[in-house]
C-alpha cells in the first residue's frame, strides 16, 4: 500500500462512487439547458427539456409494454429524431440498444432479430415491409412493431401497427430512469457488416460509450454548443457515439435522412452547421457537388473521416471549400473511432501541399480515451517505427467491445494476447503515427511482393477524371495475382483504360501498376464504405473468363 497504511472507511459509497453512463449527460443538460435546442429535423425543433420528455415517454412505455432490464430493442431508423429518442430511451429502461443497418438484406434482418432475441422493434414506415418480412422468417418469438412514419419525408404510416407517437403519449413523462448498477451492463448491440458468413454481435458497456464521450470533443476541440449534423448512420456504433455525446457539451443534432451534396450545404448553410463526420465518400461527394447544390457558407465545418484513408487529392480539393479534416480510425468493436490524425500545426503547416496531406490520410495517434493503439508483429512485439515494417494494428481501452454476443470463441480469438486484433495491416512513423496499408484480406501479393491497394488507389485518385476507385487483387496464372482497378469517373469526364495505366505507371514501381481497369460504379455499403469483397468476386470471374 506504500504510506497509505489503513485505509478503513474509505470505501465507495453512494456519494463518491456512481457507474459512468452516457445517459447522465442528457439528464444534465436538460436540466442546465432546458430550453437549447437539442435536435432539428425539417421543421421539427425540440428543446433538451422536450428531448429529456420524449425519452422518458418512450422508456416508460417499453417498461409498460414488457421490456426488462436487459432485454433488447432494435431499430430500423434513418437518422430522424426517433433514432436519437431511441439511443437514450431504450437504455431508460434497462434494455440494450440494437440499431439495425437498414439497407440489410430480409435474411439478414430476421437473423439479428432472432440472435439478439428482439423484444421490441421501432420501424420506420419506410422500411415496415422489409420488417415484416424478416419477423415472418424468424425461428423466434417475433417483436413488438412499434411504426415511426415520417412526416418530413413523407413516409406515412401502414395503418398495421401501433404508432410512435401513440406510444410515447401512453408514456409516463416523469419515468424514474433505470440506470446501471455496474458500468459494465451491457448498453448496446451492434452487428458487423457481415461480408462473409453471418454478422457478429458485437456488445458495448456503458463504461466505454460514457468514455467515448468524454474523449471525443477533446480531441476534436469542440466547444460548447456545437451544430452536428448526423451523417454517419446512427446505426453504425450507434452513430460513432456522436449522439450520446452532444448533450454533454449542450449541441444541436441536425439530423439528416438521405445523404446527398444538396442537403449536407443546405444544412451548414441554413442551419450553422459546424461539425460531422463521414466517410471518404462523402467528402468526395462535397467535392464533386454541382453548381446548383453549393451553398456559400462563413464558416469552417470541422469533419472526421474515416473508413479508407481519404487520398490526399480529396483532402486538397475539399479544405479551401471551408472544411476542416480529420482522418480518424476505428471499428465497430471499437465503438467507433480510437485514433486521430493529431495535427501539429507547428511541424506541418509550412510543408509543401503534397507533404501536408500525405500526413493527412494517415491514422494518426490514439485518442485520450484509450491505452495502448500500436501496431505489433504475430507475436505481439512492436514493430520498428520505421516507416517501413508492416504488422497489425492492435488495441486496448475501455472502448474496446465487451466481445461478441454468443460467439465466446471469436471474442477470445479477437482478444488474444490482451489486445484486440483489428486486422488492419499498417506501419508506424517514428513520430508514432500509424498509417494504415490495407485490410489483411486486402493486400495483394504479385510474385511475392506485398502491393498495398491503398497507395495504388491514392495515384489514381489524382487523375482528374476519377471520381472515385478500388484496388483488388486479379488473379494470374504467371504473378499469381495483380492490381485491377475499378474505377468511377467524374460526370462528364472521360479517359481510356491505357490514359490511366500509364498515369499510375509515371508514379509507381511497375510491379504497383493496376494491369487492368474497369469502368463501373462501385458497390457500397450504407456508411459509404466500398464493397471490397464483391469487387473480388468480380475479378476472379473476370480472371476464369480470360
Amino acid at each position: 500500500m506504500g504510506w497509505m497504511t489503513d485505509e478503513t472507511g474509505l470505501d465507495k459509497c453512494a456519494a463518491n462512487f456512481v457507474p459512468l453512463t452516457p445517459l447522465s449527460h442528457l439528464s444534465r443538460a436538460a436540466n442546465i439547458f432546458p430550453e437549447r435546442e437539442a435536435v432539428v429535423y425539417g421543421s421539427v425543433r425540440r428543446s433538451y427539456g422536450q428531448y429529456h420528455e420524449r425519452v422518458s415517454r418512450l422508456a416508460s412505455a417499453l417498461a409498460a409494454a414488457g421490456v426488462k432490464p436487459g432485454d433488447v430493442v432494435a431499430t430500423l431508423l434513418p437518422n430522424t429524431p426517433p433514432q436519437a429518442e431511441a439511443s437514450f430511451g431504450v437504455p431508460a429502461c434497462g434494455a440494450v440498444l440494437n440499431t439495425i443497418n437498414t439497407r440489410l438484406d430480409v435474411d439478414t434482418v430476421s437473423y439479428i432479430f432472432d440472435h439478439g432475441e428482439a423484444k421490441a422493434l421501432l420501424v420506420d414506415s419506410q422500411l415496415i415491409s422489409l420488417a415484416e418480412a424478416a419477423i415472418a422468417q424468424m425461428d423466434g418469438p417475433a417483436p413488438k412493431v412499434i411504426e415511426v412514419p415520417d412526416d418530413v419525408a413523407g413516409h406515412a404510416a401502414s395503418g398495421r401497427h401501433t404508432l410512435y407517437e401513440d406510444f410515447l403519449a401512453s408514456g409516463d413523462a416523469a419515468f424514474d430512469w433505470i440506470l446501471p448498477k455496474d458500468e459494465w451492463e451491457s448498453l448496446a448491440l451492434n452487428y458487423t457488416s457481415g461480408t462473409t458468413g453471418r454478422p457478429k454481435g458485437v456488445v458495448y458497456h456503458h463504461r466505454g460509450a460514457y468514455l467515448m464521450t468524454m474523449g471525443t470533443p477533446v480531441t476534436w476541440q469542440m466547444t460548447l454548443y456545437p451544430r452536428y449534423l448526423a451523417i454517419v448512420p446512427l446505426f453504425h456504433c450507434n452513430g460513432w457515439n456522436h449522439t450520446w455525446m452532444l448533450p454533454l457539451v449542450a449541441g444541436t443534432l441536425v439530423c439528416c435522412r438521405d445523404i446527398t451534396a444538396r442537403n449536407i450545404y443546405d444544412a451548414i448553410a441554413d442551419e450553422g452547421v459546424t461539425y460531422f463526420g463521414g466517410a471518404p465518400i462523402v467528402l468526395n461527394m462535397i467535392v464533386n457537388a454541382k453548381p446548383a447544390d453549393r451553398r456559400d457558407f462563413d464558416h469552417i465545418v470541422k469533419v472526421f473521416t474515416a473508413g479508407a484513408p481519404p487520398p490526399a487529392a480529396t483532402l486538397a480539393a475539399i479544405e479551401p471549400l471551408g472544411f476542416d479534416v480529420t482522418q480518424v480510425y476505428g471499428l465497430t468493436e471499437t465503438y467507433g473511432h480510437v485514433t486521430e490524425c493529431m495535427w501539429k500545426a507547428e511541424d506541418w503547416d509550412a510543408l509543401p501541399a503534397a507533404d501536408r496531406y500525405a500526413i493527412k490520410a494517415q491514422a494518426g495517434v490514439m485518442m485520450p480515451m484509450m491505452e495502448d493503439i500500436t501496431v505489433r508483429d504475430d507475436a505481439l512485439n512492436p514493430v520498428p517505427r520505421d516507416k517501413t515494417t508492416s504488422g497489425e494494428i492492435m488495441i486496448r481501452g475501455n472502448t474496446v467491445m465487451k466481445g461478441y454476443l454468443k460467439n465466446p470463441k471469436a471474442t477470445a480469438e479477437s482478444f488474444a494476447g490482451g489486445y484486440f486484433h483489428s486486422g488492419d495491416i499498417a506501419i508506424q512513423h517514428p513520430n508514432g503515427y500509424i498509417q494504415i496499408s490495407d485490410r489483411a484480406k486486402d493486400i495483394i501479393i504479385s510474385g511475392g511482393e506485398n502491393i498495398s491497394s491503398v497507395e495504388v488507389e491514392g495515384v489514381l485518385m489524382h487523375h482528374p477524371a476519377v471520381s472515385l476507385c478500388a484496388v483488388v487483387a486479379l488473379p494470374d496464372d504467371k504473378w499469381g495475382e495483380v492490381p485491377c482497378a475499378f474505377v468511377e469517373l467524374k460526370e462528364g469526364a472521360t479517359v481510356t483504360a491505357e490514359d490511366l495505366i500509364a498515369h499510375c505507371r509515371s508514379k509507381l514501381a511497375g510491379f504497383k501498376t493496376p494491369k487492368r481497369i474497369e469502368f463501373k460504379e462501385l458497390p457500397k455499403t450504407s456508411t459509404g464504405k466500398i464493397q471490397k469483397f464483391e469487387l473480388r468476386k468480380l475479378a476472379k470471374d473476370m480472371a476464369k473468363a480470360g
